[in-house]
């Protein structure tokens, strides 16, 4: 499997874990020259940008710890383009969550920090 496939994979497996957990779908792989936002959910009123991180293993770290200052300034920044595009949501609250997920076969070891970091 491509890395792109395993990517796209792991997204929704996230996807799926988020929306078990009552978060609504807005929008996935969002890409601008800026960046991309793996996945954008609502939280009641919240608008909640999703960075998703995979890792086969712990070995070399979690997979939370390589959302680094220069990937989260690069989801900030995804996520202002995407903000000025879609004024809808312009007034609402918003936070940024990371999911970590580990391992390949199920259950999979899936981590969630919401609010992991802010703009």
């Amino acid at each position: 499997m491509n890395s792109i496939a395993k990517g796209n994979r792991y997204e929704r497996e996230a996807e799926r874990y988020l929306l078990a957990h009552g978060l609504k779908l807005v929008a996935r792989n969002f890409r601008c020259r800026l960046g991309e936002l793996d996945l954008v959910m609502e939280d009641g009123e919240t608008l909640v940008f999703v960075e998703v991180r995979y890792r086969h293993s712990s070995r070399y770290g979690s997979p939370l710890e390589s959302v680094t200052g220069r990937k989260r300034g690069r989801v900030i920044k995804a996520a202002e383009w995407f903000l000025g595009g879609a004024p809808e949501y312009g007034n609402r609250p918003c936070r940024f969550d990371a999911i970590g997920i580990t391992g390949e076969a199920k259950p999979l070891a899936i981590d969630w920090i919401k609010d992991a970091f802010s703009a």
